[in-house]
């Protein structure tokens, strides 16, 4: 059972660091193990679904999962990875971001379920908050050395001055302690053993690993580990998650379902075949066959799009992947007018975002709009009434999909949803006329 955790993480390329004697931990009995989510937003994008992917894996292999929220650790702010200090967030922005990574997480993990191994939501707030500052410099900074907290990585790149870093306040150097604590609290109330995140969280972890030793010396039961996954990257060297709109958000009222499924979609094949073995849950012997199949019809782009449906299902619904490859597929319909009519207004709108668009009046529309005023005198989608002209003589201009000549006018027969007409010139240039 626990073997297999490890062994399942390993060949999917998500095992980066692992501390001697976790796997005869996980193998010895159910494990509970714990990942914090940073509340920065009151979402998570995709890069936190490496660790709720890796809390997923666990419970399924009989462990029992723990989602830290870190209420109060969000307060002071991780100097992993960052080269100055992050700007405070005030209480009620930092509640607010709490109460939507929980909404999220309770997606993944059924923190109702009554299984012995159910997962566990917690805010490190609840215990924090009564923590004053002397009892915490007393039993907790006591414990351990600056010179042990200055030897990481996150401290020693913020004080070494590269990289234009400012040096770091003495309230993100408590970031590791505070966290660390987070792990004994963990250990002695939940009797959590391991815990793990990205690999640039390994200094913040063994630092929790060490508090547990130092705060029980003497209790040689009193054992915890660590275990880390690496960062995600592309092949390009860009950075994951990121498209050019920003992140690629798991809240669909911050990055559309359409736009998700299209991310996933639109992946090179060399990180497609890296991101299929991470992202889903598909075993080893379907994604070898895929990757097969994909090699040999790499036109086809057959691993992509399962990428993409596995990602977009488990994330959101097999409902919503369905209607985003409708969207995805309806621009080659040829029943297009009817079919677009099945989309609803926002998922229209993505998949025509970035489209040049124009508004008319309804007047204009019952009143008749010939051709050359909707492609250029009333909409300067074209450069001149005579661009518009040769358009048409060419027989290169079409309305919702369908070709039209110079002596053909618009009506409200043309409108897809009441309100919009798509306007083609050639195969390349589409524009939006919206009705106002």
């Amino acid at each position: 059972m626990a073997n297999e955790f490890v062994e399942e993480l390993k060949w999917r390329g998500m095992v980066h660091d692992i501390m001697p004697g976790t796997e005869e931990q996980l193998n010895k009995e159910m494990t509970s193990a714990y990942i914090g989510f940073d509340p920065t937003s009151d979402s998570l994008h995709i890069g936190s679904l490496v660790p709720i992917i890796l809390l997923v894996h666990l419970e399924k292999a009989g462990h029992k999962p723990i989602a830290l929220v870190g209420g109060a650790t969000g307060m002071i702010g991780d100097p992993s990875g960052k080269s100055d200090e992050r700007n405070l967030l005030d209480e009620a922005t930092l509640a607010h971001n709490v109460a939507g990574i929980k909404s999220v997480l309770s997606r993944f993990l059924d923190f109702n379920s009554t299984k012995k191994n159910a997962p566990v939501l917690v805010n490190n707030y609840d215990w924090m908050k009564n923590f004053s500052f002397i009892d915490f410099a007393r039993d907790v900074g006591k414990r351990i050395t600056v010179n042990y907290m200055m030897a990481k990585d996150s401290v020693k790149k913020r004080l070494s001055g590269e990289e234009g870093n400012i040096g770091m306040s003495f309230t993100e150097f408590t970031y590791q302690l505070i966290q660390g604590y987070d792990f004994y609290h963990l250990h002695k109330v939940m009797s959590c053993k391991l815990q793990m995140g990205g690999s640039d969280q390994w200094g913040n972890i063994t630092t929790g690993t060490e508090l547990v030793r130092r705060m029980n010396v003497g209790n040689e039961a009193a054992k915890a580990y660590a275990m880390t996954c690496p960062l995600i990257t592309k092949a390009d060297g860009s950075k994951f998650g990121k498209s050019e709109g920003g992140n690629i958000w798991l809240d669909p009222n911050k990055t559309s379902i359409y736009k998700f499924y299209q991310f996933w979609l639109n992946t090179s094949d060399e990180d497609a075949e890296k991101y299929i073995k991470i992202f889903t849950f598909l075993d080893k012997g379907t994604i070898t066959s895929i990757v097969k199949e994909h090699k040999e019809t790499p036109h086809l782009r057959l691993l992509q799009k399962r990428l993409a449906e596995e990602v977009t299902t488990f994330v959101h619904s097999k409902t919503d992947y369905e209607n985003a490859v409708k969207a995805s597929t309806i621009l080659f319909s040829k029943d297009f007018k009817n079919d677009i009519q099945s989309l609803d207004e926002n998922l229209f709108l993505d998949v025509f975002e970035g489209v040049p668009q124009a508004e008319i009046s309804l007047i204009d529309l019952n009143d008749g709009l010939d051709m050359i005023a909707a492609l250029s005198a009333k909409t300067n989608f074209l450069g001149s009434n005579g661009e518009a002209r040769r358009a048409l003589k060419e027989n290169a201009v079409s309305v919702n999909k369908t070709k039209v000549n110079d002596s053909y006018t618009l009506s409200s027969k043309d409108l897809i949803n009441d309100r919009y007409i798509i306007l083609n010139k050639g195969k390349k240039n589409t524009y939006i006329l919206k009705v106002v």
